[in-house]
């Protein structure tokens, strides 16, 4: 698998997917989980983002796929400030982005075929050419003897595996994916990260979140790196620097 070049994260002008300037998060009346976080990904990108359990990678990932708004600073998604977009607008933003959730958030009333041809649909896609192009994707994904499945009736491995062909199924521009290798054996878990280069190929800005750092290494992209809710920018090659005490 060849290394990927990445271009994001750097002070370009013009368009950009998302943009955070100085942006904090809080919980409530908590102490913040994100402390004054600034980037920009340009199209076409790919990161990892890094970093030990509680540095909240989570919480920026539910601020990149719009489940939360932040307590400070300014986000930007598309080129369009999501602090003036009104709440009607939020969905026309959020149907850009393919997100893979750790409790992958299937619908257990919904076949296989039914759960990865929904977002087809909703876009308006019709008739034989989506059960075309979502077997097609099962099929790669190993799940071509479980399109009739319905979600309770598959293993944690079948159901991430589902979530992912789901949230790439359209091409997203932004694909969000936390942890979309954590219910996998090695072998199926490097198949899935060549899904989503070659995805990243074709133009959609990739953020994966993940904790197998071989995986990292064997992609070779840059790092998103949060340790206690500070984020660092990682080049590829280069190590994360830790406080003392650190994890």
């Amino acid at each position: 698998m060849g290394r990927i070049c990445c271009l994001g994260l750097k002070n370009i002008k013009g368009s950009q997917v998302i943009r955070f300037d100085n942006v904090g998060m809080r919980y409530g009346m908590g102490s913040e989980v994100l402390k004054d976080i600034s980037f920009e990904l340009q199209p076409g990108s790919f990161h990892f983002l890094t970093g030990p359990s509680g540095a909240g990678k989570t919480s920026l990932l539910k601020l990149m796929y719009l489940a939360h708004r932040p307590s400070r600073g300014v986000i930007s998604m598309f080129n369009q400030d999501v602090s003036a977009t009104e709440r009607p607008g939020l969905p026309r933003l959020r149907r850009r982005i393919g997100v893979v959730f750790q409790d992958f958030r299937l619908l257990d009333h919904l076949t296989a075929v039914e759960n990865v041809a929904l977002p087809l649909r909703i876009a308006g896609g019709k008739g034989p050419e989506i059960d075309e192009h979502v077997e097609e994707l099962l099929a790669w994904v190993g799940l071509k003897d479980r399109m009739a499945s319905r979600p309770s009736t598959l293993s944690g491995g079948e159901k991430q595996r589902l979530a992912i062909a789901r949230a790439v199924i359209n091409r997203p521009d932004l694909l969000l994916a936390d942890e979309p290798t954590g219910n996998v054996d090695p072998e199926m878990a490097e198949r899935l990260m060549y899904l989503f280069v070659e995805l990243n190929k074709l133009g959609t800005t990739t953020v994966i979140a993940t904790h197998d750092m071989s995986l990292v290494r064997k992609i070779g992209a840059d790092r998103m790196h949060l340790h206690d809710g500070n984020l660092q920018i990682v080049r590829a090659g280069e190590t994360a620097f830790t406080p003392v005490g650190g994890t």
